[in-house]
């Protein structure tokens, strides 16, 4: 089982606006009314990296127009002038979209050498003990234009990201699929960074997250997982797409149906990736080689669409039977 790239990806690139110049990924999205909308990370410098959300509309799913000229979200919309926002992603409860993004409250500087992740050096001017680590926040909008923040969500000691709200309240509570870095040891159950849950009552504050899923020995994934696009419901339980990480820092594509009712029980999980980097845009690019970061799941007309971030640098889409992505994973129970 594979997912099938659109034939004309990669389907948003950087163009000549000042905002999104250098490169557009990991996108956010959402379907309303018959209408697609992605909120897409772009990035106008790399030394500092900064980035800021634009929004995307498409009646198709893979033809977008630019809805606003200026960008929807930036690090100034939560108060963090020297940091930058990441990795949108998208939810609706009742009348309000939420988005989660990523905070970095000082911004780094990028450097690619083509061969693996680049070299990330901190600005010198980050105060002393402060660990500049990646936090989650969220937004809520009544129109995907306009934000307002909440906050951040998670701890200030923990490198936590890949924070993705599941469509649905589970037991009539907010879920949250989270993976933070530093949950490692026998006393967390896991060796290497894995994807948790946490619950809440009002999406600001979480309980202690719960193991969900740890990374395997497979090759593919061996080095870290984390959550993908949102989880989607079907009557055999989450459809859950998941990034892997190997040594060498190729980056790929797995998928696991998690319990309908108690999102920590796996029930299956399929060995093999279904999706790897192959095109030109996902094996180079200006940021990380040999990547496809699968960042937004939706569902029309029993097709699951898949938006991914390719080498840090485009955005792609891809495609693949609901039904038959089920059955697939459902010939692996856990």
């Amino acid at each position: 089982m594979k997912l099938k790239r659109y034939k004309h990806n990669p389907i948003l690139a950087p163009d000549d606006r000042p905002w999104r110049n250098v490169v557009t990924f990991n996108p956010g999205a959402i379907i309303e009314n018959n209408t697609f909308y992605l909120i897409e990370r772009a990035c106008s410098s790399l030394v500092p990296f900064v980035c800021q959300f634009g929004l995307w509309k498409s009646d198709d799913g893979f033809d977008f127009q630019l809805v606003s000229e200026e960008p929807v979200f930036t690090r100034e919309h939560i108060g963090c002038p020297e940091g930058t926002v990441e990795d949108p992603r998208l939810a609706k409860y009742g009348d309000t979209f939420y988005m989660t993004y990523v905070q970095r409250n000082y911004t780094p500087e990028c450097y690619p050498h083509g061969k693996g992740v680049p070299k990330y050096v901190r600005i010198t001017h980050v105060p002393k003990g402060d660990p500049n680590n990646y936090r989650s926040g969220i937004a809520k909008s009544k129109d995907l234009l306009h934000w307002e923040d909440m906050g951040l969500m998670t701890p200030p000691d923990n490198d936590d990201r890949d924070c993705v709200l599941f469509p649905d309240k589970v037991h009539g509570r907010y879920a949250m699929l989270r993976r933070p870095m530093y949950f490692v040891g026998p006393e967390y159950g896991c060796d290497r960074p894995s994807i948790w849950v946490s619950y809440s009552d009002d999406l600001m504050n979480w309980e202690k997250p719960l193991l969900v899923a740890t990374a395997q020995n497979n090759t593919w994934e061996q080095r870290k997982i984390g959550a993908s696009g949102q989880p989607v419901r079907t009557d055999k339980g989450w459809l859950t797409l998941y990034h892997g990480v190997d040594q060498r820092a190729v980056y790929r594509t797995g998928v696991m149906l998690l319990d309908i009712d108690d999102p920590t029980r796996v029930i299956a999980r399929a060995p093999d990736f279904i999706f790897e980097p192959e095109a030109f845009y996902e094996i180079t690019g200006l940021v990380i080689p040999r990547v496809v970061f699968p960042s937004a799941t939706v569902v029309k007309d029993n097709t699951l669409f898949v938006y991914y971030g390719c080498c840090d640098t485009w955005i792609g889409a891809a495609t693949a039977p609901l039904d038959e992505m089920l059955d697939y994973v459902c010939k692996y129970p856990v």
